[in-house]
């Protein structure tokens, strides 16, 4: 079928129409004409790939790397960056707009990152080469099937020289055991690497294997193996690397998580926490407390709650680093709300994919702080969520008069990651009167 693309969606696909039809495709631009082959019919949509482009777009770049269209990890490479961001800021305009009807028509204040070399933290999947040797890369696009790669230009470059390392370690055999997934992480100063590697079983003694890895990996700071066959880990080194952000360092543990983007973390911080000031503030979903350690210097008091222990521990430790105070609570984050009796002014939200969801969202409505920091990593589901939170929809769990409602006063976009569909935003809420 021939097509013209009408706009980008959130998800990385162009969307056309054909006989009545929605059709999704990749790898496209806006009012490019192509022809589609299906390669899945719904009733009322069809996904496709592009047999051949009919008309391009004049944006329409080269891309850089060599595995783009194959490597499920980029979407946009086809797209020069200062374009990526100016449609993932109408995608996300588009997406508050269709699914929490929530009409924002103010700017969307934008922060570009680097293009490349931004990542410092990866997830790479090892399978069984044809040649019988271990073969590391990203998934394909829709698929569980390996991709090798042998080079990802959105990896900083400490992380690109491990990825070339570990693929010579996999592919020479040197590695005892099958690994099923390695992951990476380089600190803030693109020195030190830290790696979760986890096999299906062992091969060799684990400090056998830990012997290899820091020998061909010399800045190794910290590794954790696991066997899947019988769920034992074992940890060589310190366990964490360090990061700083606007002018704070964390520790950041093998099981924690930090912002991937080593260019835009400090600006996160000064955006969310700059003007935040008063007596109580909540950082919920505070992982290595990436906001709590500012906040604890701007407030008389913060309760910083997260459900992860491993990121609790490690938010303790930053803060006793840094001589700051605050109440840490190592809960979910509903559980915390149903049993919270302080009235907080300020209130950080950092949730997961999922979104807050209606029970998080209905007690902190009912909670009522004066001002909100909302970070969101999908604005499906904050456009889900400031729905209930501003009151125009009472279809989502939260009555209509539940407690105060929001009005939104600004929204900022993130670009974290360069190359791909995702969109990082922040929208700031305050109370109604």
């Amino acid at each position: 079928m021939d097509v013209r693309i009408e706009k980008l969606v959130y998800g990385g696909d162009g969307l056309a129409h054909h006989e009545g039809q929605a059709v999704f495709v990749p790898f496209v631009l806006p009012g490019e004409e192509v022809s589609v082959q299906p390669i899945q019919r719904k009733k009322k949509f069809v996904r496709g790939r592009v047999e051949r482009l009919l008309s391009s777009s004049p944006e329409r770049s080269i891309p850089f790397c060599p595995h783009f269209g194959v490597c499920g990890g980029c979407h946009y490479q086809h797209i020069p960056p200062s374009a990526q961001l100016t449609l993932k800021a109408e995608i996300l305009r588009e997406t508050l707009g269709r699914i929490g009807r929530v009409p924002w028509e103010g700017p969307i204040m934008t922060r570009a990152s680097p293009p490349t070399a931004y990542r410092s933290r990866a997830q790479w999947a090892v399978r069984p080469g044809s040649a019988g040797e271990q073969e590391i890369g990203y998934f394909r696009a829709a698929s569980s099937s390996l991709c090798a790669v042998s080079e990802c230009g959105i990896l900083s470059p400490r992380l690109a020289e491990t990825l070339g390392a570990l693929r010579q370690l996999l592919a020479g055999g040197r590695v005892a055991g099958a690994v099923h997934e390695i992951e990476a992480s380089a600190d803030s100063a693109d020195d030190r690497v830290l790696l979760n590697v986890s096999f299906e079983k062992f091969g060799a003694p684990a400090k056998a294997l830990a012997e290899t890895f820091h020998r061909e990996i010399p800045h190794l700071e910290s590794l954790l193996l696991l066997d899947q066959s019988s769920e034992r880990l074992e940890m060589f080194g310190p366990g964490f690397i360090t990061y700083e952000a606007a002018g704070n360092r964390y520790r950041c543990g093998h099981l924690s998580f930090f912002q991937v983007n080593r260019f835009l973390a400090g600006e996160l911080v000064k955006a969310v926490c700059a003007e935040a000031r008063g007596q109580l503030a909540l950082d919920l979903f505070a992982g290595v407390g990436l906001f709590t350690l500012p906040l604890a210097r701007q407030f008389q008091r913060v309760i910083a709650v997260d459900a992860n222990l491993a990121a609790t521990r490690d938010l303790k430790a930053n803060l006793e680093t840094a001589g700051a105070g605050a109440e840490v609570v190592n809960l979910k984050a509903e559980a915390f709300l149903s049993r919270c009796k302080d009235k907080p002014e300020f209130v950080v939200l950092d949730p997961p994919r999922a979104g807050l969801g209606a029970e998080v969202t209905e007690k902190l409505v009912r909670l009522a702080p004066q001002r909100i920091a909302y970070l969101s990593c999908d604005p499906s589901t904050l456009a889900r969520d400031l729905a209930a939170l501003t009151g125009v929809s009472s279809s989502k769990g939260v009555p209509e008069q539940a407690g105060a409602r929001y009005e939104i006063r600004e929204v900022h976009l993130f670009d974290l990651f360069p190359q791909t569909y995702h969109i990082e935003s922040l929208v700031t809420l305050e109370r109604m009167k």
